[in-house]
């Protein structure tokens, strides 16, 4: 199916604003759509004036649809729909004629033109299901009137607020709660949803006959002259959204203010309780708060112990000892990075090359001024149970590059290079660590011979890691280490 960009750009003659203001009536329109429960199709003119082109639908959450196929991109003469004409070429809203049948479903159809600066950009057709009419109740009533006065509203230019762009995803919806008051701000209606969110909040009445914006002002903790402000907001004078904490109930709201004719007449208040969402939301806070923590006090106990591991070293007088509690001691640094890492993270995942690189930083100080060390590529970011292991193997594998691929005095350079790729399913992290030494001894086989340090590389990657190591002699001098790593793809 095309997008409205397509549609609009390939048909029509709008400039980029018009179809500006049409993704922002677009947008918004699920409100007209529930409170008029009806189908909305927007028509737009072509360039020659011939036909007109649809460019987006919407169905109603509130009740039955009179469009079962999408009608996204369907053309149509001029002539063919004499509601749309009118609409277009006169500039008013449009309800005359029969009801149609669709399918053996009667669907009373109107027109509503989108005007713009005083422009009319396009039409509404709104299509309503008569199949299951009946006497409505006083909520349907006071949605129907709520839906007129949107309709002339979008009708004069005046619906949607400019630079008033609403998340509908995270927005109060129709069903959710409504209220509408007059133009004193005095309730006239609040839906069952509504009044329930108010009782939350701690109002013991009814809400009809009541002043809104006090009453509202009363039941949220008093905060000195923002309570003038707060019962402002909430009568609806301007077009807002905000929430209120009061009693144990947190509300979100949504004021828009009515000005069917340009004069406001009243608003319509819409509001979903949020309780529960907004304690979820603090519980994730206080976990991630808490893990980072966590991870906080790791890299320091970590430090401590390399603190400790480093005084135990310089008492020993053994060169061999001395040389394993220093290993020792750059391993444990290496862990300490990564929980360092998370620490200052919002979840369990690190950007590597960070830690790729003070990794390299703290390995190069076994040989300094000698070997220099470069990171080419990037790792990306990895999970934190792929991130630590792999720390430990990047430390392993250098240390060994510069303690056995340079004799001493050597000047040399190693490269840490990554390059991850792959499809979203087998997505892959390949690192190479290569070296100008002197390279690999005659007969030596990587997956059996060498030391701890290589033994503890295997066990890493093959075990833990789930992928594969080799060691192999360099194209003309030096050593090539290979690492192919699964990793999840990048989000």
């Amino acid at each position: 199916m095309p997008s409205m960009n397509e549609l609009v750009r390939q048909h029509t003659a709008l400039d980029d604003s018009d179809l500006e203001w049409l993704h922002l009536l677009v947008s918004e329109w699920q409100l007209l759509s529930d409170l008029s429960f009806a189908d909305l199709v927007l028509w737009v003119p072509t360039r020659d004036g011939t036909r007109y082109v649809s460019v987006a639908q919407m169905r109603p959450n509130t009740g039955p649809t009179s469009y079962q196929d999408d009608m996204v991109g369907h053309l149509v003469p001029r002539g063919r729909r004499p509601m749309l004409d009118a609409a277009l070429d006169e500039g008013r809203i449009v309800r005359e004629g029969d009801p149609e049948w669709r399918e053996e479903v009667p669907v009373r159809v109107e027109s509503i033109p989108v005007r713009r600066q005083g422009r009319v950009l396009g039409v509404i057709a709104r299509n309503t299901n008569l199949l299951t009419v009946r006497t409505p109740s006083r909520l349907e009533l006071t949605y129907l009137q709520s839906a007129s006065d949107l309709a002339q509203m979008i009708a004069a230019g005046a619906f949607p607020f400019e630079n008033q762009q609403v998340d509908m995803d995270a927005s109060p919806r129709v069903g959710d709660g409504l209220i509408r008051v007059d133009g004193d701000g005095i309730v006239q209606y609040a839906s069952p949803n509504a009044l329930s969110a108010y009782h939350r909040m701690g109002l013991a009445a009814d809400l009809v006959g009541h002043h809104l914006g006090r009453t509202t002002a009363e039941l949220a903790p008093s905060r000195g002259p923002v309570d003038e402000a707060l019962a402002k907001v909430a009568s609806g004078w301007a077009p807002r959204e905000f929430e209120i904490e009061a009693h144990d109930g947190v509300i979100q709201f949504r004021a828009i203010p009515l000005k069917p004719k340009g004069t406001r007449i009243g608003s319509l208040v819409l509001l979903r309780d949020v309780t529960e969402l907004r304690r979820r939301e603090r519980e994730l806070i206080t976990k991630d708060a808490t893990i980072r923590e966590i991870h906080h006090r790791v890299k320091n106990n970590l430090q401590t112990v390399a603190a400790l591991l480093r005084l135990q070293a310089r008492r020993i007088e053994s060169d061999r000892g001395r040389e394993a509690l220093e290993e020792a001691v750059r391993r444990v640094g290496s862990i300490a990075i990564v929980h360092e890492t998370l620490s200052q993270n919002l979840d369990e995942r690190v950007e590597f090359d960070e830690i790729a690189d003070r990794v390299l930083a703290m390995v190069a100080e076994i040989s300094p001024g000698k070997v220099t060390g470069r990171r080419t590529g990037r790792f990306g970011i990895l999970d934190a149970e792929v991130a630590t292991p792999l720390s430990m193997v990047l430390t392993e594998v250098l240390q060994n590059a510069l303690e056995h691929g340079f004799r001493d005095g050597d000047t040399g350079t190693v490269e840490v290079s990554a390059v991850r790729g792959g499809t979203t399913k087998e997505a892959r992290l390949l690192v190479t660590v290569q070296d100008d030494g002197v390279g690999l001894p005659e007969d030596f086989d990587p997956h059996r011979s060498g030391n701890l340090g290589l033994q503890i590389v295997r066990t890493l990657v093959e075990g833990e890691l789930g992928g594969a190591f080799d060691m192999v002699q360099a194209a003309e001098r030096g050593c090539r280490v290979i690492l192919d790593i699964p990793v999840p793809a990048e989000k």
